[in-house]
């Protein structure tokens, strides 16, 4: 009995005249990512919304700059009191980002973006009505668990819906996290300065209610927006196994009308996605990658915010300036330099890389805060111009160099199946710098006064070390064919 083969032969030759890709394997999804298909797709807003997360957690953590003292007053506080409320995001984005990279790597970047949005809006509504000192503690933490889980998912996206070389590649499309939280900062100082001139001196109590409140208002932008645009990341769902879901992704947000080869075996996935992952970070050739990005976290966490979260504190002490000018010095100065440099970076990173401009930002940081101690406090017009131009130097290096590429280092180190973890790590250990930084300067600078910049010199100073004796330059590598590869020997 014969049985005909026509149809087969006819499949066959259909599919080798079908021009579009084809997708056999994970690796072929990320080939069509890397290159940069993605001119004028959704891909684009994707990454904008993504960024717009990052703005959320740049402007809730520093929207309380200026509203302590009024809080402290309002709610009759203590100081250990104060410390609990200005701690409380702090702590919360610890816990966020150990739960987030965790949750990133196994549900997926889609699902858990979506997850934490409603973390933004509910919190930033009940700290604006906040009744007393617990229950804006407690929307605090809640607003910080909602910044620790976006970090690690918002890299991710960054990173998986970017090219791999040219302009707008990987690691420029990360870096652009630095910009985008500096303007959020200015934004916050804006704010305060704009509610700081219209208020009447008696409707004051309100000023630090709105500041917060305000945050709820991005987060329902972005929530609202969010079903049209966004989509699961095409990479992390083809390690899944998920070829033709990959493929769809692909034709929605890229419009890479791409084919699944029905012959292709289903591909293991890349690496399960459990707590254990973290200690994968420490081990192999990831080790070496994941002590550089913890290094320059903590050293860049520790030293910006001793003197970008402390500017008020320096502008208005060291340099004896009023509330009115402090605010429009700190406004000048981020938007002037740790903005421009973060730009500046964005735009050259694929020509010099990541490595050579945190080498030259952690020097500028380091000579910057060595000036900084030996200038002491100004007491001639000279000595405050000098000083001011050693602040403005520091922030642009920090623009420059680690503020965009200590998360290019923490997220570009790592394939798919690790970069949700390898964020969250980096950034749980960020926060706990964050939280020394925030706490000792205040009382490093009480007792030791300018001498105290010799003391933040140490961060820049670790830094440089760290990136001299690891030479890792994450921009330009395809680091995801290190989880393919980890496939075809399974």
């Amino acid at each position: 009995m014969s049985v005909s083969l026509a149809p087969e032969r006819a499949a066959v030759g259909a599919a080798a005249n079908d021009p579009r890709p084809v997708i056999k394997s994970p690796a072929d999804v990320s080939g069509l990512v890397n290159s940069g298909a993605a001119m004028g797709s959704d891909a684009r807003v994707v990454v904008a919304i993504a960024l717009g997360g990052i703005f959320l957690d740049a402007y809730d953590l520093g929207a309380l700059a200026f509203g302590m003292k009024d809080i402290a007053r309002e709610f009759s506080l203590t100081p250990t009191g104060t410390g609990f409320v200005a701690a409380a995001i702090t702590l919360g984005a610890i816990i966020g980002a150990f739960l987030g990279g965790y949750l990133t790597d196994k549900i997926g970047r889609y699902r858990v973006f979506m997850a934490d949005m409603f973390f933004f809006v509910v919190a930033a509504i009940a700290c604006a009505l906040a009744p007393n000192a617990w229950v804006l503690g407690g929307a605090r933490f809640v607003m910080g668990l909602g910044v620790g889980i976006d970090l690690p998912v918002a890299m991710a996206f960054l990173a998986e819906f970017s090219r791999l070389q040219g302009r707008g590649n990987k690691a420029a499309r990360v870096a652009m996290w630095c910009p985008v939280w500096y303007a959020a900062i200015s934004v916050s100082y804006l704010l305060v300065l704009g509610l700081y001139a219209v208020l009447p001196a008696h409707e004051a109590h309100w000023l630090w209610r709105l500041i917060l409140g305000f945050g709820a208002v991005p987060a329902i932008a972005i929530i609202a927006i969010r079903s049209r645009y966004m989509s699961e990341s095409p990479v992390w769902a083809a390690n899944q196994g998920d070829l033709k879901g990959a493929a769809a992704i692909l034709k929605r947000s890229y419009g890479i009308d791409a084919r699944v080869d029905e012959t292709a075996v289903a591909p293991p996935k890349a690496r399960r996605a459990t707590w254990s992952n973290y200690g994968a970070l420490l081990r192999g050739v990831y080790l070496r990658r994941t002590m550089l990005a913890t290094v320059m976290a903590i050293a860049s966490s520790f030293a910006y915010n001793a003197v970008a979260f402390g500017l008020p504190v320096i502008i208005s002490s060291f340099l004896a300036q009023s509330m009115l000018t402090t605010i429009l010095a700190s406004l000048a100065l981020n938007l002037c330099f740790a903005f421009a440099g973060g730009l500046f970076s964005v735009r050259t990173v694929p020509k010099y890389g990541a490595w050579k401009l945190s080498v030259v930002g952690y020097a500028f940081q380091l000579a910057a805060l060595i000036g900084l101690a030996i200038v002491g406090k100004p007491s001639t017009g000279a000595e405050v111009v000098i000083a001011i131009a050693f602040l403005a130097a520091f922030l642009l290096g920090q623009g420059v160099g680690p503020g965009s590429h200590s998360m290019t280092f923490a997220s570009l180190s790592y394939p798919t199946s690790l970069r949700g973890v390898g964020v969250g790590f980096n950034q749980t250990l960020m926060r706990a710098s964050s939280t020394v930084s925030l706490f000792l300067f205040p009382v490093l600078s009480a007792a030791l006064g300018t001498k105290v910049f010799w003391i933040i010199a140490v961060a820049p100073l670790a830094g440089l070390v760290a990136l001299l004796a690891v030479r890792w330059e994450p921009s330009g590598y395809d680091v995801d064919a290190e989880d393919f590869a980890a496939q075809q020997t399974q």
